[in-house]
């Protein structure tokens, strides 16, 4: 599965330079789904802080974006990295003090069997599109018992598709085309159950909606998460594929 589609939209790095939107998801049939830019490039809000405060252990954010999460938890002391598979979207958060590594989550990764939490923020559980393969992959990032957050769509949908992402007010700039899947709390609970993951608690805030889910098996691959690789995922760069961290 590759997400690496998302890293060569274009008008994706622009806004996250700017700060601002329009921007959006768009389907084959012309449907457009908005995209917060401006509260993903804010700092952590109310909601997102009451999702930090229920996470255990350290912390891995699943396509960090411009790292408002990853920071926070930097400043507070907590022991986090942020992943995308967007460069600019890791310098941001670089900038902002928040470890980050360009990667895809489908890549080798620090820590893999080891986090004690993993968040799958901003619609990020339609990564790859294939909810059951990204459980699967969180199945073998987590520790024995770790704890998966993920931020559902607010309304009941198991929606898979190819999108891109869109500048409609720039005379429709365009990224490649790459999947994605939208999942509401009762899609994510089905697959949850199906892939042997335990339910925690689900919860809305505002217009946002949330569930935790408690890994219940071993990964079968395992490498704890040391200060040194946290320190070297903070290069913007992409390491090779032969080596899961640069200077491990």
């Amino acid at each position: 599965m590759s997400t690496t589609a998302w890293a060569t939209a274009d008008p994706y790095a622009t806004a996250l330079r700017t700060g601002r939107g329009p921007l959006f998801l768009r389907r084959a049939d012309g449907w457009l789904l908005p995209l917060d830019v401006e509260r993903w490039c804010a700092r952590a809000d109310p909601v997102d802080l009451d999702v930090l405060d229920r996470c255990e252990g350290t912390v891995l954010d699943v396509g960090c974006g411009p790292g408002r999460l990853v920071a926070e938890l930097a400043g507070r002391g907590r022991t986090a990295l942020g992943i995308d598979v967007s460069g600019t979207a890791v310098d941001h958060t670089v900038r902002l003090g928040g470890p980050a590594l360009r990667r895809s989550v489908f890549e080798p990764l620090p820590g893999e069997g080891r986090w004690g939490t993993v968040l799958l923020m901003d619609g990020n559980v339609g990564i790859g599109g294939d909810p059951g393969g990204l459980l699967h992959r969180m199945s073998q990032l987590l520790a024995p018992e770790g704890l998966l957050i993920a931020e559902t769509a607010p309304l009941d949908i198991d929606e898979r598709a190819e999108v891109q992402v869109v500048d409609v007010a720039d005379t429709g700039r365009s990224g490649a085309a790459f999947p994605w899947a939208r999942l509401g709390t009762p899609a994510l609970l089905r697959y949850a159950d199906g892939a042997g993951w335990r339910a925690v608690d689900q919860w809305a805030a505002g217009a946002r909606r949330f569930v935790s889910l408690r890994s219940r098996s071993a990964s079968s691959r395992a490498e704890a998460p040391n200060s040194r690789a946290v320190i070297s995922s903070q290069r913007a760069a992409k390491p090779s594929g032969e080596s899961p961290v640069a200077d491990r």
